[in-house]
Order: C-alpha cells, then structure tokens, then sequence
C-alpha cells in the first residue's frame, strides 16, 4: 500500500486564503486521477474564526471557477508538523509564526506556497480587507501554485 502525501496549507485565520488553497489543490489532484494518494486540510495561526465557514468570497471565487469548497477553520497545531508531509503558508509571518510552533525533528517540511509560483509573487497576499479583486487574486496565485507544487512532487 502507498502512503499518502499530507498537506495543509495555512493562512492567519483559516477563512480566507488557506481554504481556498485546500479546496483548489484538491480540485486539481481530483482532475488528475490523484485524490487517493493525498489529505489534504488547511488552518490558521489565529483562533479568530475557529469552526466558522470561510469568507463567503472565497467560496464565491471557488463556485465561480467550477471548485467546492468544504471545510470549518480550524487552529493549525504543532502536531501537524508530524501529521503532515508539508505545511505550506501564505506569507512571511504566518512561515516565522510557524516556525515558532514547530517541534525539533518534525517530519513536516515548512514553505510558502507562494514559492511555487511559476509568475513569481511568493506572497499570497490576505484580501480579507480589501474587494473581490484580491479574491481572484488568491485564486489564480493558488491554481499556479497548486500546479507547480504537484509537478514538484513528480506526478
């Protein structure tokens, strides 16, 4: 039997940008036929939104381009460092708060996702305060760096 690959992708509160990168990843691996060889989660450095749906934006953005998204917000803890394979986040805060959770010997490699990006932008940037127009954002950074992040793994 194979084992799967554990990703979880984390942003401030788990409403925004980490949703939609767990529900875009896992669209994409669904496309390839590769759904059984990961689990996939997200969560948030801030307990802010715990159990709450994400931005209805965020799931608005996804619904548009065809992706479901289907999860609760959630605190990221540092048994994630050992319960995944990658712990990618969006921003250089969220990689210096994480590294300040993260247990010595943790199997889990720490990134930003953004470095992924094929464009560039290495930072994912939060749109909770802004308008539609960073949602979209979000959306695009996080199917590039979706795509990209899979090819890495040599699927």
């Amino acid at each position: 039997m194979t084992r799967t690959i554990g990703i979880i992708f984390v942003c401030h509160g788990n409403f925004c940008r980490s949703p939609m990168a767990e529900a875009v990843f896992a669209h994409i691996v669904q496309e390839c036929g590769l759904a059984g060889q990961f689990r996939i989660d997200s969560a948030g450095i801030s307990s802010r939104h715990v159990g709450e749906q994400p931005d209805e934006r965020s799931v608005a953005c996804c619904k548009r381009h065809g992706v479901a998204v289907e999860c609760r917000a959630r605190l990221v803890t540092a048994d994630d460092f050992n319960n995944f394979d990658y712990v990618l986040c969006m921003d250089k805060q969220k990689l210096s708060n994480l590294e300040n959770i993260q247990p010595k010997n943790a199997r889990a490699t720490l990134k930003l996702l953004g470095e992924y990006d094929p464009e560039g932008p290495c930072i994912i940037e939060d749109p909770y305060n802004g308008g539609e127009d960073g949602f979209e954002t979000n959306f695009q950074q996080v199917t590039r760096c979706s795509h990209a992040f899979l090819e890495s793994l040599s699927f």
